[in-house]
């Protein structure tokens, strides 16, 4: 049954980490295709997902936690640490992209 789990874990974690890099790689689409037609606008959907980067750590830090006190497996806590990490990078990344897009607006001519 342990095994099985793990295995779960471990797919689902993977799952998580793809469905990450696409968004980190096609974010116009993902962007648009979050927010309903008159529904949020961009700073709601940014911070809608930067919590849900610090909802992924701390989650991250209570399964460390749980190992450190013995509640917890080896795999589950290397796998939160994996699913923080990417949501974090992905974050970098998009914060990166309307850097480099801010700056870019800003050398047009008017």
């Amino acid at each position: 049954m342990a095994i099985n789990t793990t295995f779960n874990a471990a797919a689902a974690a993977y799952g998580n980490a793809s469905r990450l890099i696409n968004q980190a790689a096609k974010p116009a689409t993902d962007l648009t295709a979050l927010a309903p037609s008159g529904g949020q606008n961009f700073a709601e959907i940014l911070a809608s997902q930067v919590q849900g980067v610090v909802d992924t750590g701390k989650t991250s830090d209570k399964m460390a936690m749980d190992m450190v006190n013995g509640k917890a497996n080896v795999v589950d806590m290397v796998t939160a640490l994996s699913e923080t990490e990417i949501a974090i990078e992905s974050m970098v990344t998009i914060r990166d992209r309307v850097i480099s897009a801010y700056e870019e607006i800003m050398r047009m001519p008017i």
